[in-house]
């Protein structure tokens, strides 16, 4: 194999790479191939249609951004997608300490308001109280 075949080829690859600088071996980072930095959402979950109670609604959780939006399988319809960290969900019991978690590992964040619903005091003796406001009917 002639040398002047080899060194073009290789010389090929090294820019198809994006390869350069001192060492021909360590690749050149192009800032606009720089993926966005992941964003995390720090909140404090509301209680699902199916509770009750209040359980799992104390804790604040840390859960990241979706990156990629679902898509849909057309076999079978089901809903696929690449985004491997839609599936960490971190609880902490305060909120300073998950932001304290997302500073330390120098994750984007942000903090979402705690919604907490205005709770409502009824008891099942006000539907005969005599100062109703509509009459109680059979």
């Amino acid at each position: 194999m002639d040398h002047g075949v080899w060194r073009s080829l290789v010389a090929h690859l090294l820019w198809e790479q994006r390869v350069g600088g001192s060492n021909p071996l360590a690749p050149t980072i192009d800032p606009d191939a720089l993926e966005p930095p992941m964003l995390a959402r720090i909140f404090r979950p509301a209680k699902t249609a199916m509770q009750s109670g209040k359980a799992k609604t104390r804790d604040w959780l840390l859960e990241y951004a979706p990156e990629s939006a679902r898509l849909s399988d057309p076999l079978m319809g089901w809903t696929q997608t690449s985004d491997m960290n839609g599936q960490i969900h971190l609880a902490f019991d305060r909120c300073e300490d998950a932001v304290a978690y997302a500073q330390k590992r120098g994750i984007a964040f942000e903090v979402l308001a705690d919604s907490t619903p205005k709770r409502i005091v009824k008891s099942y003796a006000d539907n005969f109280a005599f100062n109703r406001k509509q009459p109680w009917t059979h």
